[in-house]
């Protein structure tokens, strides 16, 4: 009796550690920290480079002043839909339509000018001094046909040699008037060839000023040169404008130019025609689509940045988008179809190593992965795990290689 007494007080104090033991697990348990956990999936993974850029018109028309003068009239608003050929504004052009006047004068007196040197000279100068050279020339025949009837005369003593004398006077005289007017013309030709060359470079002048002053008589009246929208106009009428100073902008704003700047690294993963989205702050939760166009040759300064500026065509449809905007851009540059990712926060990088910790049995363990593409949110997983593991998201614990933990499923 005795002996079975003891044998039961035996077995008590037994179950009795075992229950403690028990407790003790279960106490130590409760102070294991609690880790939120996730499954390794396979999904589609996109990635992508983000980065900021502004808004440009495709092909702007800039009017600008192209003479010092006052806004005369302004006939459109800004922001406003035109047609082509609709007048914007007018700018006074009196004192220019008076030199473009002046201009055409001195345009047409060098044309004469010039005219009238390529034919020899003056038309009056010439014509008279043809007119006296060919009288010259009609004397000395004369003469010359006298002197010879008068020396056969002579000869038969039925002239004097004192009417010989007198007529070969004559001649003499009448062949230096000739040679004379002769030489009058050919300084004439040579006059005229050297004004030829200057009246060429005068009426050239001249020519040039009057299609300046047309371009600027033609410049006051500032049309829309195709449809588009007249997105900026930053004077009024009355306005005095310098010259090159900006009377309005236009443009066909449905298909707008996105200039992104994108970081140095980044640079070697861009193509063109590479998907392309566009979000504004002043639209919230509006998306523009495009495709990058031109990629960087060379780099350049922005502040502290070294970036390449990538240019993208983004379609604008609605017209929403206005030039000059900043805008948040995301270029996507590589694509995966079907690969395990896992959550860029449950990875951790330790001297060139990529590493997770993946939870099994209430417990985690480091893990060495390779990684490949990235997205804003996920890492693609090359090799290290499979599917359907569950690995630990670290958060701010400071997690360690066999730690127990609770795991959290998280969502």
């Amino acid at each position: 009796m005795a002996q079975n007494s003891k044998r039961k007080w035996y077995v008590l104090g037994l179950a009795a550690g075992l229950i403690v033991l028990v407790l003790v697990l279960l106490a130590v348990r409760g102070q294991s920290p609690a880790v939120p956990v996730v499954k390794v999936v396979r999904q589609d993974l996109n990635s992508s480079i983000t980065s900021n850029g502004k808004v440009e018109p495709i092909t702007p028309t800039i009017a600008r002043g192209e003479f010092p003068s006052f806004v005369a009239t302004v006939k459109a608003i800004e922001g406003q839909a035109v047609r082509r050929g609709e007048v914007i504004l007018t700018l006074d052009a009196a004192d220019v339509r008076a030199q473009l006047a002046q201009a055409r004068g001195n345009l047409l007196t060098a044309q004469t000018d010039l005219r009238n040197a390529k034919a020899g000279g003056p038309p009056d100068e010439v014509a008279q001094l043809q007119g006296d050279l060919d009288k010259a020339r009609a004397q000395v025949e004369n003469l010359d046909r006298t002197h010879q009837a008068l020396q056969s005369l002579v000869a038969k003593q039925a002239a004097t040699q004192d009417e010989l004398a007198q007529n070969e006077t004559l001649l003499a005289q009448a062949r230096s008037n000739l040679q004379t007017l002769t030489q009058k013309k050919d300084e004439l030709v040579q006059r005229a060839a050297v004004n030829a060359q200057k009246d060429s470079l005068r009426a050239e002048q001249a020519a040039e000023e009057v299609k300046s002053l047309e371009e600027k008589v033609s410049s006051a009246t500032v049309i829309a040169p195709s449809d588009g929208t007249l997105y900026s106009l930053p004077v009024r009428a009355g306005d005095y404008v310098k010259v090159g100073d900006v009377l309005a902008e236009m443009a066909d704003l449905r298909h707008v130019r996105v200039r992104a700047f994108v970081d140095e690294p980044d640079l070697g993963w861009l193509e063109p025609g590479q998907e392309v989205q566009v979000n504004w702050d002043a639209k919230p939760g509006h998306t523009w689509s495009g495709h990058t166009e031109q990629i960087p040759k060379q780099v350049v300064a922005l502040g502290a940045r070294s970036v390449g500026e990538v240019l993208c065509s983004v379609d604008n449809d609605k017209l929403e988008l206005l030039p000059n905007v900043n805008v948040q851009v995301s270029i996507m540059v590589r694509e995966r179809r079907g690969v395990l990712v896992v959550p860029r926060a449950a990875v951790r990088y330790d001297k060139g190593q990529h590493y997770v910790f993946v939870f099994q049995d209430d417990r985690i363990n480091r893990r060495d992965i390779t990684v490949g593409i990235a997205s804003t949110s996920n890492y693609e997983v090359l090799s290290g795990l499979k599917g359907d593991e569950r690995i630990a998201l670290p958060g701010e614990l400071n997690l360690r290689d066999g730690m127990d933990v609770r795991a959290v499923e998280a969502n």
